[in-house]
């Protein structure tokens, strides 16, 4: 007759032991609190640090669009936020726009960028006569350079020279169609808001589907 097999001590104590291992709950670690947002490494919780960047970003768009004058004011009140970081970016832009608002006048550019350059700094301080005079040079140096038109057109507004504006800004856009979403959204152009020829260069598609 067969003999039934006692189990042993030590499976016996191991099965103790697992079952008091499993009885116990695991402890859950708590979870770390999520990081707070941040936008170019500039933390975005404090509302005012959110009105902060909206200021930098008008500015650097306005910077981009070589409006430094505008530009500037903007990067100042970027400066009275809390975030130092982003006051600290505002400044490096601040001394970059005075240096383009004020080329040295013992400078004589010579090359198209170069006069361009100028150009675009004195139309920043109003001065037109000497804004045309570089723009034309540069013009004539670089012929098929669509931002030179474009500049040429954006000095004929803010001097009220309507056809000549539409001539030069038609040549930006032929060179370089993405000039015309640039113009729709550009305030130096309100001054042709109301020119039927300036909503059909900007416009095709109406003209086309009417």
């Amino acid at each position: 007759m067969a003999k039934a097999h006692k189990p042993s001590r030590g499976s016996s104590g191991n099965s103790k032991r697992s079952a008091r291992h499993a009885s116990k709950p695991m402890k859950k670690k708590p979870l770390a609190p999520p990081p707070p947002p941040q936008r170019g490494g500039v933390e975005l919780v404090d509302p005012r640090v959110q009105a902060q960047l909206k200021l930098y970003d008008e500015a650097l768009a306005l910077f981009h669009q070589q409006k430094f004058a505008r530009s500037k004011q903007e990067l100042e009140k970027v400066l009275e936020g809390p975030s130092k970081e982003l006051a600290d970016r505002a400044r490096v832009h601040l001394r970059i726009a005075a240096q383009r608002m004020n080329p040295p006048l013992e400078q004589n550019p010579r090359s198209a960028e170069e006069l361009y350059q100028r150009g675009v700094a004195m139309m920043n301080i109003g001065r037109w006569d000497d804004a045309r005079e570089s723009l034309i040079k540069a013009r004539k140096a670089a012929p098929k350079a669509d931002h030179i038109h474009y500049a040429l057109a954006a000095l004929d507004c803010l001097t009220g020279e309507a056809d000549s504006a539409m001539a030069n800004l038609k040549v930006a856009i032929e060179l370089r169609a993405e000039n015309r979403y640039h113009a729709r959204n550009d305030e130096d152009f309100a001054f042709l808001q109301e020119d039927p020829r300036f909503t059909e260069l900007l416009y095709p598609e109406k003209d086309g589907g009417a």
